[in-house]
């Protein structure tokens, strides 16, 4: 069996570790720790500081490996880390916080220099009437036209399963083009 790694990426509560959750065959693996600091504790209680792994099995012969990344910059050495080998990358994004927007162009830049990986954008909590719509998401990150930017519920199984297959299909299209000659 195939297992290719993919990177779910995104700041503080952009809602890495319940995209993997939510679908991963296995119980993931998390790094979970109590949020230390006042400001982030309005969030939530507690933070990811190295890593959420899961699996999913596409078919019998290939299982994505899901690494998700700590949100905040002070583990930012962790991205690194993570991005080591991976073949795709999903940025998540909060969409209904966008004063994050400018931390998270900063860690897509940020990517983009640790790899040359496709990645997709998951602009998250779509099911919160307050959430912003991919488009403007798109254009407040600045994520060019080729990169898909999708909606996503990151509790429902059937929209992760959405922006994963959309990550894949950018993957096989840039294997496509090194193909050719």
């Amino acid at each position: 069996m195939q297992a290719l790694k993919i990177v779910v990426t995104g700041c503080y509560s952009a809602g890495k570790t319940q995209f993997i959750r939510t679908i991963s065959d296995i119980e993931t693996v998390s790094t979970d720790y109590a949020v230390t600091l006042e400001s982030e504790r309005a969030l939530k209680h507690e933070t990811t500081v190295a890593l959420d792994f899961g699996t999913i099995a596409i078919n019998d012969q290939l299982n994505l490996y899901l690494f998700g990344t700590p949100g905040q910059e002070r583990f930012d050495f962790m991205w690194e880390h993570l991005s080591i080998g991976c073949i795709g990358y999903v940025v998540m994004v909060d969409s209904t916080r966008p004063g994050h927007f400018v931390e998270t162009r900063r860690l897509m830049e940020r990517f983009a220099e640790l790899t040359d990986a496709p990645y997709v954008v998951a602009a998250n909590k779509q099911d919160d009437p307050t959430a912003l719509p991919p488009g403007y998401v798109r254009r407040r990150l600045g994520v060019p036209l080729d990169v898909p930017v999708l909606p996503c519920t990151g509790t429902d199984r059937a929209s992760v399963k959405a922006v994963l297959l959309a990550l894949l299909q950018q993957i096989a299209a840039r294997q496509h083009e090194c193909r050719e000659p």
